[in-house]
């Protein structure tokens, strides 16, 4: 399994709206690997593997290069820096966090804290409440210095490295650079097996905030079959129901069915189902009440297209301690390369 290619794509800042570090480092993995590779005007990565037939299929993969993060949106005139998050934060796992201010002339280590009373002099009130994400702020240790090297606009991300426990990885933004690493490592394996569709992998932008460069890329390309990459959640930890587990790490990729952003192909469920079975890769159905992924811009776009998910269990999602196992990765790939053999 290529890890080191994992631990590069995590390690690398991207939010929405500005992914081009991930873009430029998945260009450099990918030469020699597509037929045309394009940039589209929002941002997204379009990698199209030409077909024999010129009335082939279009199969599409969407895999989103940014993660959850935030934009500077004020600095105070003593350099403290304020944020508005782009992606979807719980506010309990944001404090005491280092982070990563990234701007044009060069990233700065930072530390993010609420505002209000340290332990030793807040009161037992103070301590229950959960302040919002918009309280926090960034401190760079520079002073008023600050204000001469961010400006609004610049992007920040935690600060932590990636690491191998056993069987799992743990990192930050596993929240999609799997799936950046499922559409390189699926093609790169896939070499030259197939060749009846016409396969695009498109690195999408903006998927955090709106699925937003999935849409236009979908509507460009127009595929007649979509595969959504992404996590999932895998809540099979101490608190949580059975029933609300999702998925179970170690039991294989998830065959994503329904979110409320869209409902999958059930012709399609089934066919990925079935060659599941008969290569005797793991999975497991997934549902989630709530949450969306690119698969449902595929879907919609245009005059539509069939689609599906594969997913990824993980832990601890949009946290700094994302946890996938390496078994359900490995599935994972391997139904991407099978179904992609297939044609």
């Amino acid at each position: 399994m290529n890890t080191d290619l994992l631990k590069r794509l995590c390690e690398t800042p991207g939010v929405p709206g500005h992914e081009q570090r991930v873009r430029d480092l998945i260009m450099d993995e990918i030469k020699g690997m597509f037929d045309e590779v394009t940039t589209d005007p929002m941002g997204s990565l379009l990698c199209r593997r030409n077909a024999k037939a010129k009335d082939a299929p279009k199969v599409m993969l969407l895999c989103h290069m940014d993660e959850i993060g935030f934009l500077v949106s004020h600095i105070s005139k003593d350099g403290f820096i304020y944020l508005q998050p782009v992606g979807g934060f719980d506010a309990r796992n944001l404090f005491s966090r280092r982070v990563l201010v990234c701007t044009d002339d060069g990233d700065f280590k930072g530390v993010m804290n609420p505002g209000g009373k340290p332990v030793h002099i807040s009161t037992p009130e103070d301590r229950k409440k959960i302040p919002p994400a918009g309280d926090f702020f960034v401190d760079l240790g520079m002073g008023k210095k600050t204000r001469d090297l961010v400006k609004v606009g610049d992007f920040v991300v935690m600060d932590e490295p990636f690491l191998e426990m056993g069987d799992k990885y743990v990192s930050k933004a596993l929240d999609n650079r799997i799936a950046c690493w499922l559409g390189i490592e699926a093609m790169r394996k896939l070499g030259k097996k197939g060749k009846g569709a016409e396969i695009h992998v498109a690195f999408t932008c903006q998927e955090e905030v709106g699925l937003r460069g999935a849409r236009t890329a979908s509507y460009g390309i127009k595929p007649d079959i979509g595969l959504g990459i992404d996590v999932t959640l895998a809540c099979d930890t101490p608190g949580v129901p059975d029933k609300d587990a999702t998925t179970h790490q170690g039991k294989g990729f998830g065959l994503h069915v329904r979110d409320s952003s869209f409902i999958a192909d059930k012709a399609l469920v089934s066919d990925i189902e079935t060659l599941a079975k008969k290569k005797k890769i793991p999975y497991q159905r997934t549902m989630l009440a709530a949450g969306g992924q690119d698969g449902a811009a595929a879907q919609q776009a245009a005059a539509g297209a069939r689609a599906v998910g594969i997913t990824v269990g993980t832990r601890y999602i949009h946290t700094v301690t994302e946890m996938i196992d390496k078994r359900d990765l490995q599935a994972a790939l391997d139904i991407l390369v099978a179904y992609l053999s297939e044609y």
